[in-house]
């Protein structure tokens, strides 16, 4: 039977995974994939958590959440990467606020020159990063079929291969008997690298401006 967790927000709750779980699954999904206000939203945790209960308490058919995750993660870049074709530089001088912090866009760009065009792919398992991956690929003007095409490969890679991750573990008998402290260590896992994130802005605050942006050139599209 599902059991309500003390989880913060409601949506993390055993209980919101049942009935319109769904439908809050693919949004937040949505909106942390690409929209600028949802980095702090654990996309992981969710994911890992459904395929948890599905496993357990059969809340979701398994199908369909292999197929509308992966959909919904895929539509969520093509969302950001627009956003930052549109809005360009003004994404790079955005000034700081208790949302939204430069630093976030420059860790993305930083991925972006390390990887190039991959990093569409491999930023889906980073968190923070994953929301400002496609934004910086558009403000970096990458080729739309590339961005197309890696976009797909990470989101199916991300949402299926998560799920199933959750949903394999969930056939472990000492899992499935401790699920609910399992899934409050899941939690606390994806939000650790955003309070790492926070304390580190808040102490490079204290020790200075950061050094002066460049825009980014075209990325790479091999």
């Amino acid at each position: 039977m599902p059991t309500t967790l003390a989880l913060g927000p409601e949506w993390l709750s055993p209980d919101a995974l049942v009935g319109a779980g769904l439908a809050v699954l693919l949004l937040v999904v949505f909106v942390e994939s690409g929209l600028l206000v949802g980095f702090f939203l654990p996309g992981d945790s969710l994911l890992f958590t459904a395929g948890l209960l599905i496993n357990t308490q059969d809340v979701l058919p398994l199908w369909l959440v292999l197929v509308t995750v992966p959909l919904a993660a895929i539509a969520g870049d093509q969302v950001g990467y627009l956003i930052g074709k549109t809005a360009g530089p003004r994404i790079f001088n955005k000034p700081d606020s208790r949302l939204f912090r430069q630093e976030y866009v420059d860790k993305s760009y930083e991925f972006f020159e390390r990887y190039g065009a991959r990093t569409i792919v491999i930023a889906r398992f980073v968190p923070i990063v994953r929301t400002f991956a496609p934004v910086v690929a558009g403000v970096s003007r990458m080729r739309y079929r590339t961005f197309v095409t890696y976009n797909v490969i990470g989101g199916v890679l991300w949402g299926v291969g998560v799920t199933l991750l959750g949903y394999f573990l969930g056939q472990i008998e000492f899992v499935a008997d401790n699920i609910e402290p399992i899934i409050l260590l899941i939690i606390a896992l994806s939000v650790l690298p955003i309070v790492i994130e926070v304390l580190r802005a808040r102490r490079q605050h204290r020790t200075g401006p950061p050094q002066a942006r460049k825009l980014p050139e075209d990325v790479p599209t091999d």
